[in-house]
Order: structure tokens, then C-alpha cells, then sequence
């Protein structure tokens, strides 16, 4: 009988292929933000283009990769299971019912969403510019389509992942970013205005969403080929994640809802707010994608089967937070107190200032604050699912945004009257503030940055540990232990604050000198102190990283 450990071991490779794919997908979306960094810097095209991808956006967020991991994914997993056993095949008949719904309501909203275009604009960007505003409908009605694809493409990876085949749907989405910048590079090497490079790009997104579902299919074909077109709606496990649905979508709906709300107070703030944001979450997103949820997709299968075991779905947490901690605790060290020669060497060339590094930073820095509770929060959420527990993570998700949007609401405001100025923070308005910056200002495409941004990426900073408390004490219950999960910076402490000193040190001595040269100084040096301590300090995932390289030696 195979016992925990080859699970583990077993998870553990499945990981690795998952964070394969991820990290090559986000490599690729953060070469797609260098070139648009080059191309926009962090102006009114720039915020247009991350505006009118929110809009579609949404319904990636509502229909997509996470409510089918709550909902489709785990009774799918135990259908093939059961179907493995007994001989059936019913888990086809499933995932294809499946599939036509999806694809139907997708195919709805996709169509309103393309006429409604301005309406809906106009409820969640009443404070922005004319010039923006009316590129960023354009922009968005090319882009629909795209994202409705991305949905499918989202039911493709569940099968795949139920499945044990991780890296494909993870790499995907590497057409998706690839498509936008080919066409929005042919547009800017005809030297085509601003705005049209913008078109080219949400063509780009268009076009790379059904290339990232289409290259999954065949391979959905062949792992599952009793899979097509039906609606097999007697079936109990249909109506099981039909059950799971609205809880799921409710649950992400409050996502959404908080992705509204940050576009909405992004919209309220200066030019360059939602550009900032969106870079810097692209970085802050990238130690998620590739340790948080590389982890999550491996275990997701294996939790939903291991349901009744109570025990090992403790164990198998535990393991899981020591894994990803070890990462994403030098993730957020390194964005905090590396982050200027960081930024820097990325994206600081083109349209994209040195005021803007020391910008995007300052945003970066801020959400690192959250960022080992946001990554946390994952697993315990892929838990919940498992276990069939969707309204529990729904409800903290609906807490943490709530929590966001006033604190960041608020603080927002006050950084506005904030500014960088020729590489430092100076003061540009009274304080306290009760109000927003007057429409000329806020319009102004050559003032200084305003740091409003930084307000919200502190909200969510601050949310981020109140939903982490709540999920671990909602786990604990379901699982019926009062022991604890573990913590996940057992260990990690001395390792940390050496790396952080090493790092700030580094960038003060570093600044001024070349770029990436000192980027890659001051990451080095910062990131072998890190793993050197924490290897020292028995941390088992620094000892496998020690032992990768060849360094590894018997510790006495």
C-alpha cells in the first residue's frame, strides 16, 4: 500500500512541473510588462490599457480557475476515482456537462458584456479623463472575447490537473501573453501612435485567449476521450457542482467585487495609479503563482481524495506552508528592500523614468507586507474546497475586501497629496486631506507621481492577515483539531532579517550604478545569505535547494 511519504514525494513533482508552467507563464507576462513599460511608461495609454482588461476581466475572476477548483474540480477527482474502480465512466459525462454550461453562459455574457461596454464603464470609471475613458471602452470591447476564452481554457486545466498532467495548462498561457506583444511590437515598429500600439495589444488579448484553449484541448481529448458536448443534468454529481456553483461564484464574486473597487478608487486617484498597481502586481503576483499556487493546483486532486482523512490533510498542510514560506518569505524581503535595483533593471527604459521605478517600488514594497499571508491563505482556501467548505472562504473573502477598500479608501487619499520628485518622496498638498486631488491635477500626464496607489496596496496588505487568521481557525475546525497547522516562518526569522539587512545595504551602496548589475548583485548576495542560514538552521526545503546545487554536506 503506498503510503504518506510517496504521496508527499508525489505531490512534491507534481509541484514542480506546476511551478514549471507558472514560472514560465509569469517570465512571459513579465516581458510583456517590460516591452508595454517601454512603450506607455505609467501614463494615461498605460492606464487604459490595465482599465479596459479589468472590465472582461471579471469574468475570468467569476467563472474561471477558482470556482472550478471549488466547485468542478473535487467531484470530478473522486468521479475518477470511482470510475477507475468500478469500471464506468461517468466522469466524462460530468466534465463535459460541464463544459456545454460553461461555455454557454460564458458565450452570454461575453455578448452583453461587448454592447455594454460603455455603461459599464460608466458606473466604475465616473471620475476618469474623456481621453482615457473613451480608449479604454475601445480597448475593452476588443479584449471580451479574449477572456471569455480564458474561461474555457480554465475548465481544460481542471480536467488536466484531476488528471496528473500539470504543465501544460500552466504554460498556456504563455500564448496568451506571447500574442500581445507580437502585435502590439509589429505596431510600434510602424511607429504607430500610442493608442494603436493600445488596439493591437487588446487584439493580442483576443487572440492569445483562444490560443491558450485551444492548445489545451487535444490534450483534454486524450487523457479523457469520452469527454464532448452534453448536458447530463440527472446526474448527481452534476447537480453536486451545480450546488457548489453559486457558493463558488458568490465567493468569487466578493474577488471580483474588490477588483472593482480597486478599479474604481484607482480611477479616482492621478494618472498613473492603475499602471503603477498593475505593475507592481505583477511582480508581487509572480512568487504566489509559482510557489503559492503550484502547490495548491498539486494538492488539489489529492486532498479531494484523501476527503475522510482528516489526519493526513493536517500533515499534508503543514508540509505544504513550510514549502511555500521558505519562498515567499525572501519573495517579500527582496520587493521591500530590493525592490528600487529591481524595478530598475525591468523596466526603467523607454517611457518608463527613473521616477517611476522608485514608484512602482514604493506600491511593491507596500503589498509585500501581505504577501506570505496572501500566499498562505491559498492553501488553507484549496483546503476548505477540498473539504467541500465553500461559503467559509466566501465569507473572509467578502471580510478581507471589506477591510481593503475602507483602509485603502482612506490612506489613498492621504498619499495622493505624496509625490516622487526626482528620485525621493516630497510633499505636494495639505494634509489632512478630505477630499480628492482637483480634476486638473489628477489629469495632468506630466506632473509627478502621486502615491495614492500606495493607500491601497496597504489596505490589502492589512486584509491579507485578517482573512489568514480566519481560514486557519475555520480548517482547524473542519478538521477537529485543536493543534496548530504549524507556522509558516518557523525558522525563518534570523534568515530574513540577515537577508533584509544585506539587501538594504547592498542598494544604498549599489545606487546610481549600472542597473541589472546591481539587481543581480544584491539578489545574489541577499538570497545565498538567506538559504546559507536557513539550510543552517535545519529548514528542510533550504536543504533541498543546498543539496540541488551540490553543495549540500552532512551537518554534524
Amino acid at each position: 500500500m503506498t503510503g504518506p511519504p510517496d504521496h508527499t514525494r508525489a505531490t512534491g513533482r507534481s509541484a514542480v512541473l506546476v511551478g514549471a508552467g507558472i514560472l514560465a507563464s509569469r517570465v512571459s507576462g513579465l516581458v510583456r510588462e517590460m516591452i508595454f513599460a517601454a512603450f506607455f511608461g505609467t501614463k494615461i495609454v498605460a492606464d487604459a490599457v490595465r482599465f479596459a482588461l479589468q472590465m472582461p476581466g471579471m469574468l475570468q475572476n467569476i467563472l474561471g480557475e477558482g470556482v472550478l477548483s471549488a466547485s468542478f474540480v473535487p467531484v470530478y477527482a473522486q468521479a475518477v476515482e470511482r470510475d477507475a474502480e468500478l469500471g464506468t465512466d461517468d466522469a466524462s459525462a460530468i466534465a463535459g456537462t460541464i463544459a456545454s454550461l460553461l461555455g454557454l453562459l460564458t458565450g452570454v455574457i461575453v455578448l452583453v458584456g461587448i454592447v455594454a461596454t460603455r455603461p459599464i464603464a460608466k458606473v466604475l470609471l465616473w471620475q476618469l479623463p474623456d481621453e482615457s475613458f473613451d480608449l479604454t471602452v475601445a480597448l475593452a470591447r476588443i479584449m471580451w472575447a479574449g477572456l471569455g476564452f480564458i474561461v474555457l481554457s480554465a475548465w481544460c486545466l481542471g480536467v488536466l490537473n484531476t488528471h496528473r498532467k500539470f504543465f501544460l495548462s500552466y504554460i498556456a498561457p504563455v500564448l496568451w501573453n506571447a500574442a500581445q506583444v507580437v502585435l502590439a511590437s509589429i505596431a510600434w515598429l510602424n511607429d504607430w501612435s500610442d493608442a494603436s500600439i493600445a488596439r493591437w495589444a487588446a487584439w493580442g488579448v483576443a487572440i492569445g485567449g483562444a490560443l491558450q484553449f485551444l492548445v489545451q484541448l487535444p490534450a483534454v481529448l486524450k487523457v479523457a476521450p469520452g469527454i464532448g458536448p452534453r448536458l447530463t443534468l440527472h446526474l448527481p454529481e452534476v447537480r453536486e457542482v451545480i450546488r457548489r456553483f453559486g457558493p463558488a461564484i458568490s465567493g468569487r464574486g466578493v474577488v471580483q467585487l474588490s477588483a472593482f473597487l480597486d478599479l474604481v478608487l484607482a480611477g479616482m486617484l492621478a494618472v498613473g495609479a492603475q499602471s503603477g498597481l498593475a505593475f507592481a502586481q505583477i511582480l508581487y503576483l509572480l512568487p504566489i503563482g509559482v510557489f503559492a499556487m503550484s502547490v495548491v493546483a498539486a494538492d488539489l486532486p489529492e486532498l479531494s481524495r484523501e476527503h475522510n482523512r482528516p489526519a493526513r490533510i493536517a500533515a499534508r498542510i503543514r508540509t505544504s506552508q513550510q514549502r511555500v514560506a521558505f519562498f515567499v518569505a525572501f519573495s517579500a524581503v527582496a520587493f521591500i528592500f530590493a525592490g528600487k535595483p529591481l524595478v530598475g533593471a525591468l523596466f526603467q527604459r523607454g517611457e518608463f523614468t527613473a521616477d517611476d521605478t522608485v514608484f512602482v517600488w514604493l506600491i511593491l514594497g507596500t503589498y509585500s507586507l501581505g504577501l506570505l499571508a496572501s500566499s498562505t491563505s491559498r492553501l488553507l482556501q484549496n483546503t476548505c474546497f477540498a473539504l467541500g467548505d465553500v461559503r467559509g472562504p466566501a465569507q473572509f473573502a467578502a471580510l478581507r475586501v471589506a477591510v481593503a477598500a475602507s483602509l485603502g479608501g482612506l490612506l489613498m487619499v492621504q498619499a495622493d497629496r505624496f509625490g516622487v520628485v526626482s528620485g525621493s518622496v516630497q510633499r505636494l498638498g495639505d494634509l489632512p486631506a478630505f477630499g480628492l486631488l482637483p480634476e486638473a491635477v489628477r489629469e495632468d500626464d506630466l506632473a509627478p507621481q502621486r502615491l495614492g496607489a500606495i493607500g491601497l496596496a496597504f489596505g490589502s496588505a492589512v486584509a491579507a492577515w485578517i482573512e489568514l487568521a480566519l481560514l486557519q481557525g475555520r480548517v482547524r475546525r473542519a478538521l477537529r483539531t485543536t493543534r496548530p497547522l504549524g507556522s509558516p516562518t518557523h525558522g525563518l526569522l534570523i534568515p530574513s532579517l540577515a537577508a533584509a539587512a544585506a539587501a538594504a545595504g547592498l542598494s544604498y551602496l549599489l545606487d546610481g550604478h549600472q542597473l541589472q548589475l546591481s539587481a543581480f548583485v544584491v539578489l545574489g548576495v541577499s538570497g545565498s545569505l538567506y538559504v546559507l542560514l536557513a539550510y543552517w538552521q535545519g529548514i528542510r526545503s533550504a536543504e533541498e535547494l543546498v543539496r540541488s546545487v551540490g553543495l549540500h554536506r552532512r551537518r554534524s
